[in-house]
């Protein structure tokens, strides 16, 4: 039995090798860049309104990062796809409106009641059920409209940025027509090396500290489970989950979702007391490591998760240094190069959208998501599905209604 084992592992050992590639590589670097390099920076906002230690803030930064790379790495090597998981960043963004109105204990315990819902979301198979009943098409019209606004960062940067970001975007182009696997790691090599050329890159904030996990013993208090736990659990099931399934789903990945809510909640369910507020899919950098910006074959980008994965857990070992080592990158080499990573996520995102019988469906979808509204609290992800699934039930009940009344008028003497 152990023998066979041990044979199973060397399989897979050779395998991935094999499908080892450096797109797939350069776009788990990527991935992980454009995920420490922006959400890193409400974390760090969301710790100082709260009042968190540098401790704390370093076990936060841990935690998060140790559960994304377990569970990057271990889904995407179980399942043979490019599984990215990553921290709520709604999630961040909902505690630093209202995290410094409770004890850091409460917000602990707040932490793992929304852990343990999602957890049992997964368990029971409630959302796997509720989004294999979405159309592909909607899903797709979501998640392009999540990404539009990163493309259109990469024009902005342009007008703040010129000598920076021309040179990035010419080189993507030339790159993309002669060597199209190696475009993004020659538009970062140029970007880098513009960024030296004009003294844009500060090294001199960098500081190498070795990370320290914090226990916080937990306490639960009625208000921060109504004020955080609940509305935790809803921004990062709606905003985060569902848009990550929705980015596999658009890829033509099958994966089932409640073993992926189950891992991601269970993880955050552990790591709660050392700060992890919530570990769940990734939408954006999943985007990244699921096109074919990774890997022209499909069944290859899994290399791409597990790196995202690997990358993760070094990250984590140094806490709050990697967030001081991206931001000494000018702010516009992040988003030019997050942005044209995506730039064939958004391609293939509108074409799947819009290349259905659900075109108005998938167009309100898409029009929503990508307005940014904010409602209750809840991100416009959340509403463009919510939108696009409702116009979807209103065409179909539609449709079936007049063809009804055209077999009972043809059956009528």
């Amino acid at each position: 039995m152990l023998a066979k084992e041990f044979s199973r592992i060397d399989q897979f050992r050779k395998q991935l090798v094999q499908d080892s590639s450096v797109s797939s590589l350069v776009a788990a670097l990527v991935s992980t860049m454009v995920g420490y390099a922006g959400p890193l920076l409400i974390i760090f906002q969301a710790a100082k309104l709260a009042g968190l230690t540098d401790e704390q803030l370093s076990s936060w930064i841990w935690a998060i990062s140790l559960g994304s790379g377990i569970t990057t790495l271990g889904l995407s090597a179980w399942y043979r796809v490019p599984v990215i998981t990553a921290w709520s960043t709604p999630g961040a963004v909902l505690l630093v409106s209202s995290w410094s109105q409770y004890a850091y204990s409460d917000a602990i315990g707040a932490f793992i009641v929304s852990a343990l819902l999602i957890t049992l979301l997964g368990v029971t198979g409630l959302f796997s059920r509720v989004m294999d009943k979405i159309p592909g098409s909607i899903t797709a019209a979501m998640l392009a409209g999540v990404l539009l606004k990163f493309g259109f960062d990469v024009f902005l940067s342009l007008q703040a940025l010129p000598v920076l970001v021309i040179p990035m975007i010419l080189t993507y182009l030339a790159t993309k027509r002669l060597l199209p696997r190696y475009a993004v790691i020659a538009t970062l090599l140029v970007g880098i090396g513009g960024a030296i050329i004009m003294n844009r890159l500060d090294l001199s904030s960098v500081q190498m500290t070795m990370v320290t996990p914090v226990w916080t013993t937990p306490s639960f208090s009625l208000d921060a489970l109504i004020g955080l736990a609940i509305p935790l659990c809803i921004v990062t099931m709606t905003a985060q989950n569902a848009t990550g399934i929705g980015v596999l789903r658009s890829y033509g990945y099958k994966t089932p979702a409640s073993p992926l809510i189950t891992a991601t909640g269970f993880t955050s369910l552990i790591l709660a007391p050392f700060g992890a507020h919530g570990i769940n899919l990734a939408a954006i950098t999943a985007a990244i490591c699921t096109s074919e910006e990774s890997h022209k074959n499909p069944d290859k980008r899994y290399v791409a998760g597990m790196a995202a994965g690997i990358l993760y857990l070094l990250y984590g070992l140094g806490g709050a240094t990697i967030a001081s080592f991206f931001g000494a990158f000018p702010k516009e080499l992040i988003l030019v190069i997050g942005g044209l990573a995506l730039f064939s996520s958004i391609s293939a995102s509108l074409t799947q959208a819009m290349d259905t019988q659900h075109k108005e469906s998938a167009l309100l979808t898409f029009l929503v998501t990508a307005s940014g509204i904010t409602i209750a609290g809840i991100g416009s992800a959340f509403w463009g599905l919510i939108a696009g699934v409702c116009a979807h039930y209103i065409f179909t009940a539609s449709f079936q209604r007049q063809k009804g009344v055209a077999k009972a008028s043809q059956g009528t003497p």
